[in-house]
Formats: structure tokens, C-alpha cells, sequence
């Protein structure tokens, strides 16, 4: 096994392209998600206020927005049309209609007509900014009632009120880098991996090489080897990225580490079978590649962690359970994120390593069918 590593080795020293995708390509791919999404969470999203009551309330609004650090209030106007018209251009995501006689309207118990629109379709920007300003308008309601109006109005009155206390549990912050970062390095560097795999094999299959491997003592064992040669390549990677998520930027494993690592090395090594079977099979580069484009790059949305699956078609949920990557995602987010117990994460940990033997042994029969057509 060591002898079919080192070949590999020898092969990528000697082809600079093939070298590139296992060292320039993944260090570019680290680096450019991890300054993406250093941030953590968008702030200072310019939003407008339409103020046509100027009155303290509006007034009361305007500071609270303002306040709120996810926010910046880029315009402050009285015409809807020319606040509307900054929104479709792009320049603001959002806004706060404050209409006239708001005020008078919300001393008198009446609806104040106050009204926020945002521009959701972009997703995440559109669920940060909606929030934020929800919750602006919501505390300088409350401020002006509570100190404005009503202290002015009653006597005072020592009474206690309801509190709502609203945790968002294992991402506080709600940081985009420790939500999507996690999920999205794993799931472009499979793909990677992947089309080195499968270049490799196809030149062996170019080049009729595969019978070769029938000199070593295991042709099992040649083919083992030259998917391992990868796997580790890229799970070394992986482990440099969470050094750097973890040591440096703070994001803690709640679980097991050693589970998470095995979890990635199952993973790779199920794709790189994957890979092989594939290129075995068909013999064709070209439509191997269009198999794994759509086999592996569909991995991150059919996961379940980005969009969810609960109401999904039938096919959505098949497709979502035949890809190695979604049991990784479970295992990974009950181990890094929650911090379940070994026992939970032992089915998907099961179902990555049934992945792993069933892809190896087809790859293997893919093979020797290969090596039999070769020779005959």
C-alpha cells in the first residue's frame, strides 16, 4: 500500500496540473471562504426611513435604528416613491414607513400603520435586515410608550411585567462563518477530491495501465491505495482549515474531535470510491465528470443544512438519503455544534462507513471486469 501511495506521489510530482489541484486548489478555496465569512454576520446594512409624521415617535424610531449595529440609515425621506426607487437600484435593502398621524394614532390605541419592506431576494441579507428593523420599530414603540406617553399619563405604578428571555442556542451570534463555513469547506473540497480521483483512474484507463496492478501482491490493496493517496491529501486540509476555525477564530467542539475527523475521512474516502466506480464503469472522463457534478455538487443544498427537507418532495428526500454527505453533516453538527453524545452520532457515523465498503467493492469489481477486458 505504501509502494501504490508513493507512485502516486511520484505521478502528481510530475504532473503540475494534476499537483495543483491538490495543493493550489484547496489552499485558494480555505482562504477565500474564510476572508468571505471572517465577519461573521452582515452589519451596517443601509436601510431609509420614510418620515411623514415628524413627530417623537418617528423620532424615537429613527434613534433605535440607528442604534441597532446590523443597520445604517443611509436616508432619511418623506416620499415613498423616491425611497422605493433607492430599493430597486440596489442602494438600500430596506425601509421603515413611519405614515402621518402615527402617533396620534398608537396614544389612541388605534393600528399606527407603521410598515417595514425588504428586499428578500437576497435570502440571508433579507432575514438579517428584517430582523433588525422588526426590532428597532418593536423597542422604540415600547420606549415611547413606556416614557413618553404613558409616564406623562398615569401615576406611578409599581408593577411587575412580563418578561420573554429568547436564546438562539448554539450559534448566539448568529454568525454566518461558524453556520455555512463548516459545511461549505467540506463540501467543495469532496468535489475536489473527486475530479482528481477520477482523472487519475481515467488516465490509468487511457493509458492501460490498470493491468499493472495486477504485478503488486493485491489489486484491491493498488486500488485502496491510489484513493487513499487522495483522501489524505485532502483530509490533511480539512484538518489545516478547522486548526485555523478552531485555534484561531474561536468556534470550540462541543463533542467529540476524533469523531468529526474519522466522519471526514469516511467521507472522502466514500466519494473517492465514488469516483472510481464511476470512471471504471463508463470509461468515459467526460461523462464521469457530469456524474459527479451532479452526484457531489448537489451535496451541500441536499443535506438538509442549508435548505430544509421536512416538506420536500419524495425524490428530494431519496436524493438527500443516497449522498454520503448528508449523514457527515448530522454527524458533524451533533459533534462540533450541539455536542451530543457518542451514542447519537453512531448512525450516521454506521451509514458513512457502509458507504465507504459498498462504493470500494464496486469500485473493485469495476476494475477487475477492466483488467479481464484488457487481457482478453
Amino acid at each position: 500500500m505504501l509502494h501504490g501511495i508513493l507512485c502516486e506521489l511520484r505521478y502528481l510530482l510530475k504532473h503540475k496540473w494534476d499537483l495543483c489541484m491538490v495543493t493550489l486548489a484547496p489552499a485558494f478555496m480555505i482562504v477565500l471562504f474564510a476572508s468571505m465569512f471572517a465577519q461573521g454576520k452582515p452589519s451596517h446594512l443601509p436601510i431609509a426611513i420614510i418620515d411623514q409624521d415628524q413627530s417623537e415617535l418617528s423620532q424615537n424610531i429613527i434613534h433605535h435604528a440607528g442604534l441597532n449595529h446590523s443597520l445604517k440609515i443611509s436616508t432619511i425621506s418623506n416620499s415613498q416613491d423616491e425611497v422605493e426607487q433607492l430599493l430597486n437600484q440596489n442602494k438600500i435593502w430596506g425601509y421603515i414607513s413611519i405614515p402621518e398621524g402615527a402617533e396620534q394614532r398608537l396614544v389612541q390605541a388605534k393600528d399606527a400603520e407603521i410598515s417595514i419592506a425588504y428586499n428578500q431576494s437576497y435570502f440571508s441579507v433579507g432575514n438579517s435586515i428584517s430582523s433588525a428593523m422588526l426590532i428597532s420599530t418593536l423597542q422604540a414603540l415600547a420606549d415611547f410608550t413606556g416614557h413618553s406617553y404613558l409616564q406623562n399619563q398615569i401615576p406611578y405604578l409599581d408593577a411587575p411585567t412580563p418578561n420573554i428571555k429568547i436564546s438562539p442556542l448554539y450559534n448566539p451570534g448568529l454568525s454566518y462563518e461558524f453556520y455555512l463555513e463548516p459545511y461549505m469547506i467540506p463540501a467543495i473540497l469532496h468535489l475536489l477530491l473527486c475530479c482528481c480521483v477520477a482523472f487519475s483512474v481515467g488516465q490509468e484507463l487511457k493509458f492501460n495501465t490498470t493491468t499493472q496492478w495486477l504485478a503488486q501482491p493485491n489489486v484491491l490493496l493498488a486500488l485502496f491505495a491510489k484513493n487513499m493517496t487522495y483522501v489524505l491529501i485532502f483530509s490533511f486540509w480539512t484538518w489545516l482549515w478547522m486548526f485555523w476555525l478552531i485555534e484561531f477564530r474561536g468556534w470550540f467542539v462541543a463533542g467529540q474531535l476524533w469523531m468529526i475527523l474519522l466522519g471526514q475521512f469516511l467521507l472522502y474516502s466514500a466519494y473517492a470510491f465514488i469516483s472510481s466506480s464511476v470512471v471504471l464503469a463508463t470509461r468515459d472522463l467526460a461523462k464521469s465528470f457530469g456524474f459527479i457534478a451532479v452526484y457531489g455538487g448537489s451535496s451541500l443544498s441536499f443535506a438538509g443544512v442549508t435548505l430544509p427537507l421536512n416538506n420536500a418532495p419524495l425524490f428530494t428526500q431519496f436524493w438527500s438519503n443516497i449522498i454520503p454527505y448528508t449523514p457527515y453533516a448530522k454527524l458533524q453538527t451533533e459533534q462540533w455544534v450541539i455536542g451530543s453524545p457518542v451514542s447519537i452520532s453512531l448512525l450516521p457515523f454506521a451509514v458513512l462507513a457502509f458507504y465507504c465498503l459498498f462504493y470500494m467493492s464496486t469500485a473493485y469489481l469495476f476494475l477487475k471486469k477492466n483488467i479481464k477486458g484488457v487481457q482478453a
